[in-house]
């Protein structure tokens, strides 16, 4: 396996920070936690060059928002702040050739965005979530039947976090279980397209990787789709392959990529709420027998305060339509600003002690499932019920199940944990 980059010098002052270095995301969390409080601290935000990659010409550069109050702002502010001039999920603009798969409706500006938020959300009601909520009670106490069977020592990653998510999803959208494996492993390849584990290690690769897992993905479900309008079955994609509104379809290549940010946006960042939520448990054992004291009153504060310091999706990224101030600094058109959601998270001037894991906190909101406006998490009622069942079924039956040596996925994008032995 290729080796990770080294981590670096020490870093003493915010010049020492440089985000668009790749080497940067393989620090120890600390040094990362130090480098962003350095940053907030500053006066203006820092502007850095564009990360290199090979499938994409170099970019202008971008801005790191790095306060909560800024990241609130350019997400309540669309119209000065877009989503699909060149993509949200990504630092240099989408390639043509990417936008196929990954052009999805997080990647859009109304009105555009509207229309397909629109048809979706058609699909994607309280009553088809309802549907297969309640499926999440059953698939989490087969997952827990399944580690106690395994035995302490197992990947809790693989085996727990990331199947309960990846099931609900992969049930929802009607992918047969022969089929669960194979979108777990190309939504692995999309997100962790730098880590050696997922992307070979190979810098020249990762585009090709990328768009290979995309346009595999895309294939999967639009085969499906093709199935369900001749032969439509109770779930989503007959809804969405099916959908009308107002004379409006989602065409096939919409589909697609809905599909593929359905899997990464539903499945990793739940997965990794989870993994997180179990280290913090794990090294905080008071905030544990709090909520074990009072589960049902005291869990949706813990689920909060989980996906707040796990902020599973570090940023998204934003370009600025018009010349435009805020808080004091003037932001160009034709800029790139980059919403650091994990750094306004532990932002000292909203939450006290912000590293601290605290499952009575009060102070927020959070910005863990986007900021206010129009990209606010489409899923995160369904994330949080997750993460809400998967904690009642461990926490009832192996109460004192511990996660030790996590290994990191290594990404600028995702904060992520690969694997995390369990021991009970």
């Amino acid at each position: 396996m290729t080796a990770m980059p080294g981590e670096g010098g020490p870093i003493a002052s915010a010049a020492d920070v440089d985000l668009s270095d790749h080497a940067f995301w393989a620090r120890p969390m600390h040094e990362r936690e130090r480098a962003f409080a350095l940053l907030r601290g500053l006066e203006r935000p820092v502007f850095y060059a564009e990360p290199e990659v090979s499938y994409a010409p170099p970019g202008p550069g971008f801005h790191a928002l790095v306060r909560h109050a800024d990241i609130l702002e350019a997400s309540r502010t669309p119209e000065i702040f877009c989503s699909g001039d060149g993509g949200a999920t990504n630092i240099p603009d989408m390639p043509p050739q990417f936008a196929e798969y990954f052009g999805s409706m997080i990647n859009m500006d109304d009105p555009r965005h509207a229309r397909l938020r629109r048809i979706v959300s058609r699909a994607f009601t309280p009553k088809m979530i309802g549907r297969f909520e309640a499926g999440v009670e059953a698939a989490a106490a087969r997952i827990v039947d399944d580690l106690l069977a395994r035995g302490p020592g197992c990947d809790f990653v693989t085996e727990a976090a990331a199947r309960l998510p990846l099931k609900i999803i992969c049930d929802m959208m009607g992918i047969p279980d022969e089929d669960h494996g194979f979108v777990f492993d190309r939504s692995n390849r999309i997100l962790g397209g730098f880590d050696p584990e997922y992307g070979g290690g190979d810098p020249a690769a990762i585009g090709e990787n990328l768009l290979t897992a995309g346009m595999e993905l895309n294939r999967l479900v639009q085969e499906l789709a093709a199935h369900r309008i001749e032969h439509p079955a109770d779930d989503l994609t007959s809804a969405l392959a099916n959908a009308n509104l107002d004379g409006e379809r989602l065409t096939g290549q919409e589909l697609g990529s809905f599909f593929i940010l359905l899997v990464v946006a539903g499945n990793e960042t739940t997965r990794n709420a989870i993994s997180h939520g179990l280290h913090l448990f794990t090294e905080n054992p008071d905030q544990r027998a709090l909520l074990l004291e009072d589960f049902e009153g005291r869990v949706a504060g813990a689920v909060e305060e989980i996906v707040r310091l796990a902020s599973p999706v570090n940023f998204m990224r934003r370009k600025v339509t018009r010349d435009h101030e805020m808080n004091g600094h003037l932001y160009r058109k034709g800029e790139k600003v980059l919403l650091f959601y994990w750094s306004g998270n532990r932002d000292e001037a909203v939450f006290t002690d912000p590293s601290r894991f605290d499952i009575l906190r009060t102070e927020g909101p959070h910005v863990g499932f986007g900021g206010p406006g129009p990209h606010f998490c489409l899923g995160a009622h369904l994330a949080r019920r997750e993460i809400t069942v998967m904690f009642r079924e461990l926490f009832r039956r192996v109460p004192h199940i511990e996660g030790g040596g996590p290994q990191r996925l290594y990404s600028g994008f995702i904060n992520g944990i690969k694997h995390m032995t369990c021991d009970f």
